[in-house]
């Protein structure tokens, strides 16, 4: 297993390919953080709902994010101070008004499927993952 850390070489396998994958899946050791990181943005419902709204009005402003959610503008701005922070959302002063626009285009792409009226996504039809085209070479091969 080439892709077995030193520390785990004495723990069993099953299926050594799969277990390379696994490893393969998780990429180097801050991937897993910052993706955990951006998905707890996306975890509490306020906040859900003001990317939501942001990504679907474009600039909006602290004002009107609060009517559209339904949330205290108080609340809203602690929420974008956050966002902000988080490299998510970036704010755009015009005169008085600062307009709030997403600047993650990652999070961009995983807000599509959040949307309403856009379909969940499947693993049908999606076709194999890379241990499953190995395992059908491996069987046809027989």
């Amino acid at each position: 297993m080439h892709l077995l850390p030193a520390d785990r070489a004495a723990h069993p396998s099953i299926d050594d390919h799969r277990a390379c994958d696994a490893i393969e899946a998780l990429g180097e050791p801050g991937h897993i953080e910052d993706w955990a990181a951006r998905f707890s943005l996306l975890a509490d419902p306020h906040r859900l709902a003001m990317l939501l709204c942001i990504r679907h009005a474009g600039p909006i402003s602290v004002t009107d994010l609060a009517l559209a959610t339904g949330m205290n503008p108080t609340a809203v701005s602690q929420a974008l101070r956050l966002l902000r922070a988080a490299g998510t959302v970036t704010g755009e002063r015009d005169g008085r008004i600062i307009r709030y626009r997403l600047t993650d285009t990652t999070l961009d792409a995983v807000l599509t499927f959040a949307s309403p009226g856009t379909p969940t996504p499947s693993l049908e039809g999606s076709g194999p993952r890379p241990a499953d085209r190995r395992e059908s070479a491996n069987q046809s091969g027989r």
